[in-house]
């Protein structure tokens, strides 16, 4: 008898602990994060398999280097609060096999319109996200 009461104790701690999740992802409490793999941008777009968005924003196309430093925005694309999946950003700029790139999440804040983007390097428009003082990116090497 107590094997089976451990084991329907640990199922429905299980199963609280899943729907617990759930709530979470629904609303909003997830931390933001970006999931991306190297890829090629032959065809002048690059994509983050999922991102997850603390609100709606923008994901942000930056070049970098060794330094994982920020560089100039070379793409966005427009994020929903929550799981974005397959999030694509039409590159404005050539991108060559080798560069790394940034893939990093804004906010919209602090701009004058809603859904356009206004950030531009350093600028307090549409800006960076950051989780406790770090920016919330993933870099990929061009293919």
């Amino acid at each position: 008898m107590m094997t089976k009461f451990m084991a329907s104790a640990f199922v429905s701690a299980a199963l609280l602990t899943g729907a617990s999740l759930a709530q979470a992802e629904m609303h909003g409490d997830m931390h933001p994060e970006v999931w991306a793999d190297d890829q090629s941008v032959a065809g002048g777009t690059v994509t983050a398999e999922k991102v997850m968005a603390g609100s709606n924003g923008w994901l942000v196309v930056h070049r970098t280097d060794d330094s994982m430093k920020p560089g100039p925005v070379v793409g966005h694309a427009p994020l929903k609060e929550g799981e974005n999946m397959d999030v694509t950003a039409i590159l404005t700029e050539d991108v060559s096999a080798g560069d790394q790139l940034m893939l990093m999440v804004h906010g919209e804040e602090g701009g004058m319109e809603t859904g356009i983007f206004e950030y531009t390097l350093g600028a307090s428009e549409d800006g960076p996200i950051k989780i406790d003082g770090n920016l919330v990116t993933a870099t990929i090497t061009a293919q």
